[in-house]
């Protein structure tokens, strides 16, 4: 018989691996992002509600908080550094006000959860009420990580276009939140339930959407490329017939 703490620990490096996935799911839209110099419609609030989760769980799982919280700590240190990449690309591609707002969010949060620290070791004792008062802002901002799409979906539901909420990180999503949810309730953790269940039901509706809107999304990208050819095609025209008109086309016949 498996007892709980090796089932647990199972499930938690299952989870690790598959959270690894959601961290990096996002890299073909930065890697478009890097090649136009431009975060189109792209939003910053799923990779900055995602950051500052990660650094509060990465509190949450230090031997100071919470002992022996290994695989939590690993994977939200890892989703930390990848985060923050995404979140300084976000800064350089963007420009004017949208700069500005992504810039001023992550200062924000980089000196929240500092003073949260600061504030749970200096002031509180013991490892159960540091836990305590960490476990409540991870699940406040565990939830907005999974809530954060709601904006893109809100598009995606106007545009009838799934463009900008990528299929990868809305599977890599549902995937991570059904495991950390199946970790906590082995051997019950209220503060990685509540968020990560609250994911599941989350992500699952953004594949739902993705289902509903995949062939007019389709639709959409097809008509756009052809209405880009077609502009192309005009443009060319355009050029040749100026070049006709510089050299006098067609030329005159000598008598």
């Amino acid at each position: 018989m498996i007892s709980a703490d090796t089932a647990r620990t199972a499930v938690g490096v299952l989870g690790n691996l598959i959270a690894l996935g959601l961290f990096l799911s996002p890299v073909p839209t930065f890697v478009r992002i890097m090649k136009k110099k431009s975060v189109e419609e792209f939003s910053a609030v799923p990779y900055l509600a995602t950051l500052v989760n990660c650094m509060l769980w990465v509190v949450y799982g230090l031997p100071l908080v919470h002992p022996h919280s290994t695989l939590v700590l690993t994977i939200n240190g890892s989703g930390l550094v990848i985060e923050l990449t995404y979140v300084c690309l976000f800064i350089i591609f963007s420009t004017g006000k949208k700069r500005m707002k992504v810039l001023g969010i992550f200062v924000a949060e980089l000196v929240f959860v500092a003073a949260i620290f600061v504030l749970d070791v200096s002031m509180v004792r013991t490892h159960e009420k540091r836990s305590l008062v960490v476990g409540i802002f991870c699940v406040v901002f565990g939830t907005g990580m999974y809530v954060a799409p709601l904006s893109v979906m809100k598009m995606v539901i106007e545009t009838k276009s799934v463009e900008y909420m990528p299929l990868s990180l809305s599977l890599a999503s549902f995937f991570n939140a059904v495991c950390w949810t199946s970790y906590a309730l082995i051997k019950f953790d209220l503060f990685i339930t509540i968020p990560n269940g609250l994911g599941v039901l989350f992500a699952a509706v953004q594949l739902v959407l993705y289902a509903v809107f995949y062939k007019s999304t389709q639709k959409q990208l097809e008509e756009r490329k052809m209405k880009e050819m077609t502009r192309s095609v005009g443009l060319s025209e355009i050029i040749v017939d100026d070049n006709k008109a510089d050299v006098g086309y067609p030329p005159k016949q000598r008598s």
